[in-house]
């Protein structure tokens, strides 16, 4: 046997077995991804709840309310129409319209149900306003002749201020007879109402409250209409916000998953390469014939059990030679 210094040799392996570490080791790392995981799909479903409020209520919703102002201006042209040439195709298309209001704000009632006191409002008045059409229809007479002669006098009314307008041309210039023209062309639907009026006595008489009502059926639309939008507004900044925050808080939580699974990586596999480097250098002394070692052990384990066999085993060998 060589004489030389005695070589201790420390194998350390707290905790269980290799195999249950290595278990631990794994369920670590898993464990690490879960808040990245559970963020990621928290966000995803708080980002589809928002785009799915937009297409399937909010978006609808200001369609909506923009259809009942254009079906309400199609029933105040129909009902113009009827005034005008007393044709029952009109009524037809003023019901219809007004039917198409009707069911349009009760779809925006049942898809928003807060809103609901602005769709009453909007039944209410179409309600009203077909209430009061109805009236006037069942009171109308026939004065000044025939559809006819009624349509020609509302043109020969228009024909005699365009005429006034062109006399006037020589005194204004090339825009402002040009603005004064899209003026005049663009007031036909009204000369058209006020010349019918003037003829009408029913007309005349029922006229201010078909103007209110149809008017706050176009206000309450348009009211529902801008609410509506400032709800799709509101929404996607909530969703621009959400974005913003969750690129910020799955950045962080990634960055310190990933930082601990680095020295996880690191401590857990240390504790059981750094006793097995203490085994291969007491074998590889003993292998030079220095057997002139000793092991200083603590905890269990397979690790904990090499090394003891080892240390019996050179113990052998120093007693055989």
């Amino acid at each position: 046997m060589q004489l030389g210094l005695r070589k201790t040799f420390k194998v350390f392996a707290p905790g269980s077995s290799l195999h249950r570490r290595v278990a631990y080791s794994l369920a670590i790392v898993r464990l690490v991804l879960v808040p990245v995981i559970f963020l990621a799909v928290y966000y995803l479903y708080e980002m589809g709840m928002i785009v799915d409020r937009i297409v399937n209520v909010d978006a609808p919703a200001t369609t909506f309310a923009e259809q009942i102002s254009v079906h309400m201006l199609d029933a105040r042209r129909a009902e113009r129409s009827y005034f005008l040439l007393r044709d029952p195709e009109f009524l037809n298309a003023n019901q219809s319209a007004l039917t198409q209001v009707q069911q349009i704000a009760g779809k925006i009632r049942d898809l928003v149900p807060e809103e609901q006191p602005f769709t009453a409002a909007v039944l209410e008045n179409a309600k009203l306003y077909q209430q009061q059409f109805n009236d006037a229809v069942a009171l109308a007479r026939e004065p000044g002749g025939t559809a006819a002669e009624r349509v020609q006098r509302v043109v020969q009314a228009y024909e005699a201020d365009l005429n006034d307008l062109l006399k006037q041309a020589r005194h204004r210039t090339r825009a402002q007879l040009i603005d004064n023209l899209r003026t005049q062309v663009g007031s036909f639907d009204t000369q058209i109402t006020n010349t019918m009026e003037a003829g009408d006595p029913t007309l005349r008489r029922v006229a201010p409250a078909l103007q209110s009502s149809s008017e706050l059926v176009l206000r309450t639309a348009s009211e529902l209409e801008t609410r509506s939008w400032q709800r799709v507004q509101h929404d996607h900044a909530e969703a621009r916000n959400l974005l913003y925050r969750a690129e910020w808080v799955l950045s962080i939580v990634s960055a310190l998953t990933f930082l601990l699974s680095v020295w996880i990586s690191f401590v857990l596999p240390r504790q059981v390469v750094k006793p097995l480097v203490e085994l291969r250098e007491a074998v590889d002394r003993a292998a030079s014939g220095d057997y002139l070692i000793d092991f200083q052990l603590q905890g269990k384990g397979e690790v904990v059990d090499l090394a003891k066999s080892v240390r019996n085993l050179i113990a052998h060998v120093r007693q055989a030679v």
